[in-house]
């Protein structure tokens, strides 16, 4: 189980706002969740429930790798994340209806992964 201790965050926020907000003492558990196309966002986990990471004008924030995740958090003082995948199954036609994965168990499953960028 992931402990969820980071103070509250609002439910979407940019860089800038994340770091004026990051508490170093206790960081969000950082979830990369992969998408088709391989587009890649950023879900922050904490007390208050989840924020996603977003652009200046409030869209959703899609990286194109892992690195570029890597580059945009680390110097924030985010060192790993889980990486989880869309289960791209519950959108397809003629399939029966499933429950949805909990969050908690996403991100037990997930793999863990570290912020460490070079050059």
């Amino acid at each position: 189980m992931i402990p969820l201790n980071a103070p509250a965050l609002p439910d979407q926020l940019t860089l800038k706002a994340l770091a004026s907000r990051l508490d170093p003492a206790s960081p969000p558990a950082v979830e990369v969740q992969a998408l088709d196309m391989g587009y890649y966002l950023v879900r922050l986990h904490h007390a208050g429930g989840d924020s996603l990471l977003v652009d200046e004008r409030g869209d959703t924030r899609r990286f194109t790798g892992t690195q570029w995740v890597s580059r945009a958090l680390a110097p924030l003082g985010l060192t790993h994340g889980i990486l989880t995948w869309a289960d791209v199954t519950d959108e397809m036609v003629g399939l029966p209806e499933t429950t949805p994965i909990a969050t908690s168990t996403r991100l037990a499953h997930g793999t863990r992964i570290a912020f460490m960028t070079r050059g």
